[in-house]
């Protein structure tokens, strides 16, 4: 008998992964705190930054943004973007201002004694676009475009192009995520144009109830029951019932309006090979991140499948593969495709 795969397999592990672990506090800070307001409150974001982005900075033509995963390890995401800026051809670290923030949760700021006025999440939700616990009760999406807001100031960067927002992991997740909701080009303008990297996250955010079932190499898509997988289409991994009022807010003209918006924005999904662990001990083995698939190779293909079946006119994202990576951060933006994805300087084969 085969072994059951795809939503059945999420009746085998919500029992037993149902409770989450609690994370210890992150090692280091990143190396300086920027000011950032938004209509919710204002607040220091801890950030890692290649150029001083308060002065004119002429010669950027493009800002990459990466997004760590879920051990917010803010300075090896920074290292690895600018060894990605380095492997690229041309003047790319030279015209690109490099950016790394740092979404900490309250026991990081507890255990480094940070001031009242640095931003901290509730533990694993920043990704979702939840709101901060302190010091106001700004969504980490909002974050994301005052950090885009800032960039597209003309006085500052007369010159940008592109802006990349990149994540891998659970920033991963937060990218799939804020790509559909997020506002983003809004807030760049018409003259710079956004792109969305996403590599290897534990889970998507699906538009309807479906969810894959595997049989080998071919995959198929059955409506998930909520007697199953209680709560597996609600947001994060769907539509319904999102708590954060900014999911809330983008959603109001309807979710089919962003869904079409979403696939004709220029994404790109990384997976790595080699990320075939469905014990990996950062993946997301609840029942609803189940539901997607025993590992992240395979959900990122499903989802991909999914999405593009939905849509075969009006589609403007791709997938590569990043042959024999696991879940390294660092090695999937170093390759050749991940290099590819933030600085287009060599090209990658769509896979089917």
């Amino acid at each position: 008998m085969n072994k059951p795969t795809g939503f059945l397999l999420a009746i085998l592990f919500c029992a037993s992964f149902a409770q989450a672990q609690k994370e210890p506090p992150v090692e280091l800070i990143a190396g300086q705190f920027v000011p950032l307001t938004t209509a919710h409150g204002s607040g220091q974001l801890p950030i890692d930054l290649s150029l001083d982005w308060d002065k004119p900075q002429p010669q950027v033509e493009r800002a990459v943004i990466i997004f760590h995963g879920k051990g917010r390890d803010v300075d090896g995401y920074y290292r690895g973007l600018r060894k990605a800026a380095e492997l690229a051809s041309g003047n790319a670290a030279a015209n690109s201002i490099l950016i790394a923030p740092q979404f900490l949760n309250e026991e990081d700021a507890r255990a480094h004694h940070l001031p009242d006025g640095v931003l901290r999440w509730p533990q694993g939700s920043w990704e979702a676009g939840r709101e901060a616990a302190g010091p106001a009760a700004v969504s980490a999406y909002e974050v994301i475009d005052a950090l885009v807001a800032h960039l597209a100031d003309r006085k500052l960067f007369p010159n940008l192009k592109t802006i990349v927002l990149a994540g891998h992991s659970g920033g991963g997740q937060a990218m799939q995520r804020y790509a559909i909701v997020g506002h983003a080009e809004a807030a760049a303008g018409a003259q710079i144009h956004v792109r969305y990297v996403i590599a290897n996250p534990s889970s998507y955010m699906y538009f309807t109830d479906d969810r894959p079932v595997f049989d080998g190499p071919k995959v198929r898509f059955v409506p998930g029951s909520e007697a199953i997988c209680r709560n597996f289409n609600h947001w994060k991994f769907g539509p319904l019932n999102p708590r954060e009022e900014y999911v809330r807010d983008s959603a109001v003209p309807g979710w089919q309006k962003l869904e079409d918006a979403f696939v004709q924005k220029d994404v790109t999904y990384l997976l790595g090979t080699a990320d075939t662990d469905p014990h990996e001990k950062d993946l997301d083995v609840t029942c609803a991140g189940e539901a997607q698939g025993p590992s992240r190779f395979l959900r990122g293909q499903a989802y991909y499948a999914y999405l593009h079946a939905h849509h075969r006119t009006a589609w403007n994202q791709r997938l590569w593969f990043v042959p024999g990576v696991a879940h390294s951060g660092g090695k999937m933006f170093d390759s050749e495709c991940g290099v590819a994805s933030l600085f287009e300087r060599s090209s990658c084969t769509d896979q089917p």
